[in-house]
């Protein structure tokens, strides 16, 4: 991997080359206010009723966990050839994400002290999603995206959890996001699909 970008090749950059120190703040700003209706909008989506009411992912701290993954994951796999402006998008939204997990886990109770390492782990278990998810996408493998959902949204099953409605929504989904314009994307402006 190349040093400054992340695993799917998104540029990591606080300071782009050749940037004017003036023009960073206007930049910051307006990036901001796009991050944030962004942001919004894929959490908005990862919380939709139907996922928890008909796609098997439980409605718990983990399982909303495991579906703001997985939007972002879709929403990642969406930037990763959008111009230089849509990979800073979903870096700054990916970073965004992580806050707000900090956010959460400091709410909850948990000492300053162990926050570090919770979100170590979590962070590890959104790019092993990340990685899991992208190769069974990557080749349009229903079956395999839905074993590796199984795998991480109910891990302790004792009887076998029916995914395949959640892979097939994500593969919907991720065509929803790429028949959206690289416009849409560098304004914040993309949407995802309601459960069909």
């Amino acid at each position: 991997m190349q040093q400054g970008r992340t695993p799917l090749g998104v540029k990591n950059e606080v300071f782009p080359e050749k940037t004017m120190i003036f023009g960073l703040f206007g930049k910051k700003n307006n990036n901001q206010a796009i991050v944030d209706r962004q942001y919004k909008a894929l959490t908005s989506a990862a919380r939709m009723p139907e996922l928890y009411e008909r796609l098997n992912v439980p409605d718990t701290v983990m399982g909303r966990f495991e579906m703001l993954s997985a939007v972002m994951i879709l929403f990642f796999r969406r930037t990763r050839t959008s111009g230089t402006s849509g990979q800073e998008i979903a870096q700054e939204i990916v970073d965004a994400f992580f806050e707000d997990i900090d956010y959460s886990i400091r709410e909850l109770g948990i000492g300053d002290n162990t926050v570090p390492k919770r979100m170590k782990k979590l962070a590890g278990m959104f790019y092993g999603r990340l990685e899991a998810y992208s190769k069974a996408m990557d080749i349009k493998d229903a079956e395999g995206l839905a074993t590796a959902l199984v795998r991480n949204i109910h891990p302790k099953a004792n009887e076998p959890v029916d995914m395949g409605g959640l892979a097939s929504w994500m593969f919907a989904a991720e065509d929803y996001l790429l028949s959206q314009s690289e416009d849409v994307i560098a304004t914040g402006s993309a949407t995802l699909p309601k459960v069909a």
